[in-house]
């Protein structure tokens, strides 16, 4: 219906009608007149329809003005992302500061383009209107003046402190973090309004800064209690030793390896090998979610809801709650469990040749941690005793050869491995971060992933030959333009790449980089260059991955697309045949990349706020750190060592005049002719952390300060592809 409406709204005759108008024209009968306006409802959210005078439907101009969503940057500018058309890449309109109107954050707007300069390729333009809020929940810190009671929001995309009315409301204290809702949005010449709603604590108190987070980001936190009732009584249910339509594989030799502090285990491997033919028989088993909640349920209504589990520092927001996520479904070491399990066959040399699969029931052998597996290949090839038993080390080692052979494989196909490593905080017994490192990727995760991905890939491609709409892990191939762009990067840093981009030449690119200062810089720039991974039931390739068909089958207990992927397979394993509606699968693919998306935001807007928190009692400091990005008011710098970046403001650089060259992603002194280049490694200074605003000041100092060696702590999990 939305094609409909879009197909007869974009021809070259069509006059703006209202929407009953409208209905007639496209012949929409009364029966179905709540399905239209369902959807031209949903067109006009996205801001591919508007309404014009007199509540009729009118098409955006794709000329003078566009829709996209606005995002704020430190300097007041914003930057409207548009999502073009055609399967090409998006790209962004700059909002200069006090031409947003009252926009915020993740709000839809209509922007009236401005005429290009002439310099550069940058487009300009100014927000018209409000398509659609995308919040009217804030968070922010509490605080008066003149008898007033004021909130700034948290961010830099508010300019005013908010209006929220007599001091004291709701108990607020000065420097208390709440939660406001407004009412009337500010602008860049009025205050807004708003109400306090909640009071998290004061402002540095324990657990304030994670609230914060899960308040800002709108995430729930809680369970209903009908879904507790339902997990509750899902548990009484369970019987273990019912195997009817299982295939008993509780004396097989299987293993889990996960984090040290993981909660729920989704996925365990065994492994053999056919001594006359070579030919590898992997099994990946996964805890079989659909089992306990059926389409429609309580608990499957909340899990579709939330669409994925948040990991925030110290704290898991599950999908699904603890007594299955942690319980009955968690593949726990020496308890009987049940599984949808991928029993894969390949040849010696890893190439596939026969895949099946199982609704299974496991007991698993032995629960792993990451470092333990290290531990264990470190020792046994310095040829010490690993203190396993001789069949579970075999396993192991197994293991470790098939995973060596898939990389291999991949790596001939094209695939990419960017090191884009995640942040480790550290913590002390009363959970005060310590310091913070790169978590490392060493061959025990290598193993564990290359096994899910092969699960993955056969899962795939059993429902892709069935021709089932299910929801892949599509990642379009990036937009040419954006590789060249890339490419001309590579080039000023001294990379041979050539004029034709594909993935071979990208993966040289990376290879090259290794333990190179600019190793990140360059990395953090392919990332950019490519487009975003989503759930799709399209039919597209997995571009990094270099796979025709790929989907998400090894986590159902923490992302519902691999539920609904279970749940298929399910069927075909029941019946022999399966099947889904693809306008659902669309809507619902669309739905869970959103999730997807607001859950990465969360995590890392806490772990930012958090090393913001060491940062701020460690002015002073200093770290080798490596230049990510430039411009005209300065540049960014990524520490080496430590995972935070800065900015670093020209008007610090007090030994010369300092020129831009955007070309070149360089500020040259006008009299010295010493540069600041994007991949420069050079040592930062601590200046200044603003807290509220986000942001970490740098200046350029001399000699690094050694800094003092931070216990280890526990690895993070590991979000597998």
């Amino acid at each position: 219906m939305q094609q409909r409406i879009l197909d007869h709204v974009s021809k070259t005759d069509y006059q703006p009608v209202k929407p009953k108008a409208l209905a007639r024209k496209l012949g929409v009968h009364d029966d179905d007149y709540p399905d239209f306006r369902d959807a031209l409802k949903a067109l006009i959210r996205d801001g591919k329809v508007l309404f014009g005078p007199g509540h009729s439907v009118k098409p955006v101009g794709q000329r003078d003005s566009i829709v996209g969503t606005i995002k704020f940057l430190p300097s007041g500018r914003a930057m409207v992302r548009v999502a073009a058309a055609g399967g090409k890449a998006p790209y962004e309109i700059e909002i200069p500061a006090g031409y947003a109107l009252d926009a915020a954050n993740g709000d839809t707007v209509l922007v009236k383009l401005g005429r290009k300069t002439g310099r550069g390729t940058k487009r300009f333009g100014a927000v018209s209107r409000i398509v659609a809020r995308a919040s009217r929940q804030f968070v922010g810190t509490y605080h008066e003046r003149d008898g007033t009671g004021l909130v700034r929001i948290d961010g830099n995309q508010f300019g005013h402190s908010i209006i929220v009315g007599d001091p004291g409301a709701k108990g607020a204290k000065p420097d208390d973090k709440v939660v406001v809702e407004l009412i009337r949005y500010p602008s860049a010449d009025e205050r807004g309004e708003g109400v306090i709603t909640e009071v998290l604590g004061a402002h540095g108190a324990p657990g304030v800064d994670t609230l914060s987070v899960i308040r800002a980001y709108e995430l729930p936190d809680a369970f209903p209690e009908e879904v507790l009732e339902e997990a509750r009584a899902t548990a009484a249910a369970f019987r273990p030793d019912d195997l009817v339509g299982r295939e008993d594989m509780t004396a097989d030799l299987i293993v889990t390896i996960d984090p040290a502090d993981a909660r729920d285990h989704d996925d365990a491997v065994s492994l053999t090998r056919d001594p006359k033919t070579g030919h590898w028989m992997l099994g990946v088993h996964i805890a079989d979610v659909s089992h306990f909640a059926p389409p429609g349920s309580a608990l499957d209504r909340e899990a579709r809801k939330r669409g994925t589990s948040v990991y925030l520092p110290q704290r898991v927001l599950p999908m699904f709650p603890e007594i299955l996520s942690n319980g009955l479904a968690s593949l726990h070491e020496g308890q009987v469990r049940f599984t949808k399990s991928a029993i894969m066959e390949f040849t010696a040399a890893g190439a596939p040749v026969h895949a099946r699969f199982v609704n299974g029931a496991i007991n698993v052998r032995k629960r792993f941690t990451y470092e333990q597996v290290s531990a264990a290949y470190a020792a046994h090839d310095a040829g010490k005793n690993t203190k396993l038993s001789e069949d579970i080390l075999e396993l192991l080692l197994r293991m470790r050869e098939l995973a060596l052979i898939f990389r291999k494989r991949r790596k001939k196909r094209g695939a990419l491995e960017l090191d884009m490593p995640e942040p480790v905080l550290e913590y002390d017994d009363d959970g005060k971060v310590t310091g913070a490192h790169f978590a490392d990727n060493d061959i025990s995760h290598q193993v564990i992933e290359e096994c899910m991905l092969a699960a993955n890939v056969a899962v795939a491609n059993q429902l892709h030959g069935l021709r089932v709409p299910f929801l892949r892990r599509v990642h379009p191939a990036p937009d040419p333009r954006k590789l060249q762009g890339f490419a001309a990067f590579a080039r000023i840093l001294g990379y041979k790449i050539e004029r034709e981009v594909d993935r071979f030449s990208l993966q040289k690119v990376i290879d090259q980089s290794a333990g190179k200062p600019e190793k990140h810089a360059l990395h953090f720039a392919m990332l950019r260059s490519l487009k975003q991974a989503v759930y799709s039931p399209h039919a597209e390739e997995h571009f990094a991955l270099a796979y025709p068909n790929y989907c998400h089958f090894t986590s159902p207990i923490r992302r519902y697309p691999d539920l609904t992927v279970h749940r298929l397979l399910d069927r075909y394993i029941r019946t022999g045949s399966t099947s889904a509606d693809e306008a659902e699968t669309l809507g619902l693919g669309e739905h869970c990349s959103r999730t997807e998306r607001r859950a990465e935001a969360a995590e890392r807007e806490l772990v930012k706020l958090r090393l913001m928190d060491y940062l701020s009692n460690h002015i002073g400091a200093k770290f080798p750190a490596v230049i990510t990005g430039v411009a005209d008011y300065g540049f960014f710098a990524q520490c080496e060592t430590f995972p935070a970046e800065g900015r670093v403001h020209i008007s610090t650089l007090t030994d010369d005049y300092y020129v831009y060259d955007e070309e070149a992603h360089t500020l040259l002194g006008k009299k010295s002719k010493k540069r600041f280049r994007l991949g420069d490694q050079i040592t930062i200074e601590v200046v200044r952390v603003d807290r509220t605003r986000r942001q970490v000041d740098m200046r350029v100092a001399d000699d690094p300060k050694p800094e003092k060696k931070k216990k280890d702590v526990k690895s993070p999990r590991r979000k597998r592809d």
